[in-house]
């Protein structure tokens, strides 16, 4: 079942939200494209939330507009809009049954035959043997699809998803990512997920908007975000990343850094501009990009890569990879993720050891920045 819609994009202009002298949301503009899986990222009070609510008509704009294909809706209340959202509550009637619950938008609107249209899409969500069940008896996972099928069946132009795998536990909200991708592609509708887990927006997402304190950090595809963030914020929020603070020795094709006693090198192309001599300059690497040798075996690596030597402090062992923690000149806590496929008895706690990379893998950033912008601490997770 498809059902292409001609609504068109939603586009966000100047919009922003104040509440007294709180800007929850800066001015922003903001384009989502029709048909797109869009996410809106970011940790707790970022303004994700209150920007999908001014898109739902839940909260008036302090400023801008809110237009969707074409047609500005800032002045419409939220039933004229036509867009549908999903909560993390899913609010389905416990009184009714399934087929009821997702009926319940036709039959407000006084249609009467809703049979084909509710069959339909409890098959779309893989819920058609569930009809006559209440909502106490499906699990969080088709309590949450049950939203969406009611949702949908008013053929909104835009389904806004507020944290709807929140709910859920870890392997259940990885099931319902993909479910949620696959039924964003079989309707072709455009989606917005507002979101707090990295993982989450980029494995369902075409288009992530990273914010922070109200304003977009970053936008892009999930993998351009991930390999070249351009600044702390996402660098540090968007997985983990190891940041070394560096002094740039000498710029060509090449950037060369002096930092931790040695010399790192990146391309210039990967660099903030302008890069120039004895300026400071952030290096950045991810845990997955580094491998760990032996001290003893430091003569075996390759010419040309980086190389950092250290101490590892710590080790994690987490079934596919290890995850160390290693003290050097260039961070104290520098982070190498190696997977598990031969593993080196030498490599625990208190082992010298040589990381190293390639350096295409390097990116570099703004030294003006916070160092640890958008590392989430243990207050963060509460």
């Amino acid at each position: 079942m498809t059902q292409q819609q001609t609504g068109g994009d939603v586009r966000l202009t100047g919009i922003s939200k104040r509440y007294g002298s709180f800007a929850a949301v800066q001015p922003l503009d903001l384009t989502v494209p029709q048909g797109s899986f869009f996410a809106l990222l970011g940790a707790s009070g970022c303004g994700k939330t209150t920007t999908l609510r001014m898109i739902a008509g839940l909260e008036e704009a302090t400023t801008g507009t809110v237009s969707l294909g074409g047609r500005d809706i800032t002045g419409l209340p939220p039933y004229k809009r036509p867009v549908n959202t999903v909560f993390q509550s899913y609010a389905l009637f416990p009184h009714l049954d399934i087929t009821e619950n997702v009926a319940f938008g036709l039959r407000r609107r006084g249609i009467k035959s809703v049979r084909k249209q509710v069959d339909d899409m409890l098959e779309l969500v893989q819920l058609g043997d569930f009809a006559r069940r209440k909502p106490h008896q499906l699990s969080g996972g088709q309590q949450q699809r049950v939203a969406v099928a009611r949702a949908l069946i008013n053929h909104p132009q835009v389904l806004l998803l507020d944290e709807p795998l929140g709910a859920l536990d870890l392997k259940l909200r990885r099931q319902m990512q993909l479910e949620l991708k696959r039924i964003q592609t079989e309707v072709g509708i455009t989606f917005v997920h507002v979101t707090h887990d990295q993982e989450e927006a980029m494995t369902m997402a075409d288009t992530v908007a990273v914010m922070n304190a109200g304003r977009v950090e970053q936008l892009g595809d999930p993998a351009d975000l991930y390999e070249n963030p351009r600044t702390t914020f996402v660098a540090n929020f968007l997985g983990t990343s190891n940041l070394i603070e560096g002094e740039v020795v000498s710029t060509g094709s090449d950037v060369v850094v002096s930092a931790g006693g040695g010399k790192l090198r990146l391309p210039t192309g990967r660099c903030p501009a302008p890069t120039t001599k004895g300026g400071k300059l952030l290096l950045g690497i991810r845990p997955e990009k580094i491998s760990l040798a032996h001290r003893d075996d430091a003569d075996e690596i390759a010419e040309g890569r980086n190389r950092v030597t250290g101490r590892i402090v710590d080790s994690s062992f987490i079934g596919v990879s290890t995850q160390y923690v290693v003290e050097s000149p260039a961070g104290k806590s520098l982070q190498v993720y190696e997977q598990n496929i031969e593993r080196d008895a030498r490599l625990t706690p208190g082992a010298e050891v040589v990381l190293h990379w390639n350096p295409a893998h390097t990116f570099g950033l703004d030294a003006a920045q916070d160092i640890a912008a958008g590392v989430e601490t243990v207050e963060d997770a509460a």
